[in-house]
């Protein structure tokens, strides 16, 4: 707990914590979850896991298998300490479509010519999400 609490410094900034550069492997119930420090407050991570549906959807509806979907995903996370091995997280959150690849499909939808490219539809999932936070 005390090199926890000890003073680091990155570029100009002091912070406690975990150095930044550091990382962590987190199991969630059929699920992964890996994060490394990059700055003071800042972390990069990924999630991968198997959703199912609690509910089977409709026969003969939806998107045709091995379809993929691109979501842009803006989410406040909660994690409370447990113990030194465990946390309760709960994270809400906004998902933005990005685009989506069929199966016979060479590329996602938004690289193709007559689409708005992957950045420009970052940038406006990130542009609606600051005008909304500056409404409210």
């Amino acid at each position: 707990m005390e090199m926890y609490n000890k003073y680091k410094v990155y570029g100009k900034k002091f912070y406690t914590g975990m150095s930044v550069g550091g990382s962590h492997h987190w199991n969630y119930n059929n699920g992964k979850w890996f994060e490394t420090k990059e700055a003071p407050d800042k972390w990069s991570f990924t999630f991968d896991s198997l959703k199912t549906r609690i509910n089977p959807a409709p026969k003969n509806t939806g998107a045709s298998n091995k379809t993929k979907f691109h979501w842009y995903i803006i989410a406040n996370q909660i994690a409370t300490k447990i113990d030194e091995n465990s946390y309760m997280t709960s994270m809400k959150g906004v998902k933005f479509k990005i685009g989506h690849k069929r199966p016979h499909w060479r590329t996602f939808s938004y690289n193709y010519s007559n689409q708005l490219t992957y950045k420009e539809r970052v940038i406006h999932a990130l542009q609606e999400t600051l005008k909304e936070l500056k409404k409210n």
